[in-house]
Parts: structure tokens; sequence; C-alpha cells
């Protein structure tokens, strides 16, 4: 039985057979787990070792008409797109940074039916929702506790575990400059880059998304992830999912120019 057959048979049996009335006329939850599928797919990132980073948070945008009607599953519906995902993302031997998370919100300009996936490599920084759902052991890119390993050297980790080392004496200083002279300091954790207010770097550009990306600085590496937005992120002229950051690389979102220095 596939990932998509198993998720509709437990659809199914979830308050009791409410979810084929619910259902009818709105947005249906397979069509969002195909599209979280998608999602992965298209934002896979080649670690150190071979190993395939994939997202594992991912927002799902309702109109407001489908969010008032699904309201009241929304926190169930989460839980079973979260196992599902991560039962596929196993499946294909993939890796992600922590739990899988599933976040259901009403989105702004979309119509009845219609909804939107953002996807993105969660790896703390902020205060973290709580998972929607933690994989099972022993399944495939999981480690013997239920979860997956974090990721490796690669992903700009120490040797000692794969967690952050701690800032010390002579640390780098990374931060991105704009090409009219304006500084960004980059700090350790997670970074947001938009125009909207829930992004710590606001960026007065219209073509750039609310949530356009984000950058995660361990203290030794700072990666740069497209969190699925309208025009993309390009590295160096190429357009980019997720991308370790050297010195002099050029950042382009919308029309706004940002080259990433190190210092230290």
């Amino acid at each position: 039985m596939s990932v998509l057959q198993r998720f509709e048979k437990r659809l199914e049996g979830l308050v009791e057979g409410a979810f084929a009335k619910v259902f009818k006329g709105v947005v249906h939850p397979v069509e969002i787990l195909n599209a979280m599928q998608r999602e992965a797919e298209a934002h896979k990132a080649i670690l150190a070792g071979g190993r395939t980073l994939v997202p594992n948070r991912y927002v799902i945008d309702l109109s407001q008409y489908d969010h008032g009607r699904l309201a009241p599953y929304a926190a169930a519906l989460a839980q079973e797109l979260a196992q599902s995902q991560a039962e596929f993302i196993g499946e294909q031997g993939w890796t992600v940074y922590g739990d899988v998370i599933v976040e259901v919100e009403r989105g702004e300009g979309l119509d009845t039916g219609m909804f939107r996936v953002t996807a993105e490599v969660y790896t703390g920084g902020e205060v973290a929702p709580q998972p929607a759902y933690a994989p099972p052991p022993q399944q495939p890119g999981y480690d013997q506790g239920g979860y997956p390993p974090p990721p490796g050297p690669g992903f700009g980790q120490d040797q000692g575990g794969g967690y952050p080392p701690p800032p010390g004496p002579g640390a780098r200083t990374p931060r991105l400059v704009s090409s009219d002279g304006r500084q960004y300091a980059v700090a350790i954790g997670s970074t947001v880059i938009g125009r909207g207010e829930q992004a710590q770097l606001r960026l007065p550009d219209v073509g750039i998304s609310r949530r356009h990306a984000r950058l995660d600085f361990d203290g030794a590496q700072v990666v740069l992830t497209d969190l699925g937005s309208t025009n993309g992120t390009l590295v160096n002229s190429q357009r980019v999912s997720a991308v370790a950051l050297n010195p002099g690389d050029v950042i382009q979102i919308g029309t706004t120019s940002l080259t990433f220095r190190v210092d230290g």
C-alpha cells in the first residue's frame, strides 16, 4: 500500500467519517500531500556523504472558506499530513533536520479550492512549534530512537555528534551587504528574509515574498534556503533551493542584491 493510500485510509476513519462531508467542495488533503511531496523533491540538497536533505517544515495556506470549514480538524489534519510526509521521505531514503512539522493557516489572495505550500528546512533558532509527528523507529534514514540524524559536517556542523559548535574567540562573523552599502549581520540560528512581518530581515521590495528565504548559521557555516518564494532565489545568477554560502557569493531576491561577507 502506497503512502497516499495509507493516508486516505487513515482519513476515512478520522472523526468517524466526517471528513467525507467536510471535504466535499473544498480542497482535498490528498492534493495537499501530493504538493508537499513535490516540494520535498524540488528542495532537495545534497550533503557530505551523499545524503539528501529535504524540508521538514511545511506551511499550508488555505483560502478563507476552506480554512473556516477545516478549522475544527486542522490539528488532526496536520498530524496526518506530517505522518504521511515523514513516511514518504523515509521511503525515498532522504534526511530531515528534526521532526516533520505541518502547520495549517489561512492564506491571502486564495480562492476556494486553492492552496499554497511553503517548505523549509527548520533548524531552530526561534521558539519552535510542537512537532506534529515523530517518525517511528528504524524508518529508513532515521536513527534507532526514531529521529533522523542531524546533518553532519557537510551542513556546517562540528564533529562532536553533529551539533553546532559554540561561538568562541575568532569566530566567523557573517553579514550581507546590499548594493547601496547597507549591512545586515547574520546571527547564529535561523533568520528569515522577506517583506512580511514574520521575517527577521525585512526588505521593502515588492519582488520579494513575505517569507522569501532563510539563513541558517551554526557558528561555522551559513546555509541559504528558498522558502518556496514566487520569484525564486538566485546565488551567483543560478537559481537555488538550498546552498551553503561562500564569501563573495551574490544573492539575488526580487530586485535586491546582497553580497555575502565573512569577517574573522
